[in-house]
């Protein structure tokens, strides 16, 4: 079988297309035959030697899948032979086929493609996991989402206006705005692109207060870090919940804390990776409503490109670019 491998630190031009053996699933686990991977920004930072986890090479990228099982592992009651899964991992998506312990793995619909099933997890388990038991959004309050044009960016968008709160989308250009605005938005903020002097972060700080109201953002949802990060923080309400999610623009942004003090506001770190493993029960019981969400059409992953594996390389250099907008899936046939 074929898999996209990591064999020396680097970007996306030093993975290379190998074949290996095929996996087999010991007690407790399931092999895969893979459809479709989500690339997710992780995927960008972790062939680098930047992510949180730094596995041993070599090693595919790619955290979430879908598929077919092929087999299954002793003791394993929960999955069988042909039923079609989604799967979340910290990598080896980029596969053919992948092992996976069995308690990772989560029946899909008949009805639910495989393309959105890649692209359904990690987006919208990180931003329900962020709204919902971090941030604890009530409806009637106003989120100030930065990235929402991106996959987990136009998840918090729709799940937001799922739980009944005002969602204002912060983006680099007036198409991703478009986009969030399509996606549930009720409006939407172009920030461009950094970095900005002094000047320029008051300025954005401005924009921010003006497209939130007069009473400032109660939840913000920032996604891409760097410069972005202190001007939107201005422009918190007060007790208004900042969640830190991930740095997509780049640098870690270091935030002066007496805005902290003077906002009354509770800066919330979100590492949804961590999370699911250390509550499983309370995992499930999320994918278990996400599903309930995406039956009832309250949210659907919107795929803006696919890439076949050959070209799964491609797939994360255009991530990392941040041109993309909604998820870009790479197939596998």
């Amino acid at each position: 079988m074929k898999a996209l491998l990591s064999k020396v630190v680097g970007g996306p031009d030093t993975l290379v297309l190998e074949d290996i053996p095929s996996p087999v699933a010991g007690p407790g686990q399931a092999v895969i035959s893979v459809k479709a991977v989500g690339i997710n920004f992780p995927d960008v930072l972790i062939i680098e030697d930047k992510y949180q986890f730094k596995p041993p090479r070599p090693f595919a990228p790619g955290g979430e899948l879908s598929g077919v099982v092929k087999s299954v592992g002793e003791g394993v009651t929960n999955v069988k032979p042909g039923d079609r899964i989604l799967a979340q991992m910290g990598n080896g998506a980029l596969a053919e086929e992948v092992v996976v312990p069995a308690n990772r793995l989560t029946t899909i619909p008949d009805a639910m493609p495989f393309d959105e099933a890649a692209a359904f997890l990690m987006t919208y388990g990180t931003s329900f996991h962020a709204l919902v038991d971090r941030a604890k959004l009530k409806a009637g309050e106003t989120l100030l989402v930065l990235g929402a044009a991106g996959g987990v960016g136009l998840a918090a968008v729709e799940l937001a206006k799922a739980m009944g709160a005002r969602v204002i989308a912060g983006c680099s250009t007036q198409e991703k705005v478009d986009l969030a605005i399509a996606r549930g938005a009720d409006a939407g903020v172009v920030y461009g692109r950094g970095p900005f002097d002094r000047d320029g972060q008051k300025a954005l700080a401005e924009k921010f207060k003006e497209a939130c109201g007069p009473n400032g953002a109660d939840v913000i949802y920032d996604a891409i870090g760097d410069a972005y990060a202190e001007p939107a923080l201005r422009s918190i309400a007060w007790e208004g919940r900042y969640l830190v999610v991930g740095f997509a623009a780049g640098d870690i942004p270091k935030i002066p804390l007496n805005l902290a003090l003077l906002k009354g506001c509770d800066i919330v770190g979100v590492f949804w990776g961590a999370w699911t493993a250390k509550n499983p029960d309370k995992f499930q019981e999320s994918i278990r409503d996400l599903l309930d969400l995406y039956a009832q059409g309250k949210v659907k992953p919107f795929v803006s490109e696919h890439f076949p594996l050959t070209r799964g390389a491609e797939a994360i250099a255009h991530l990392g670019s941040r041109k993309a907008m909604g998820k870009v899936v790479v197939t596998i046939d």
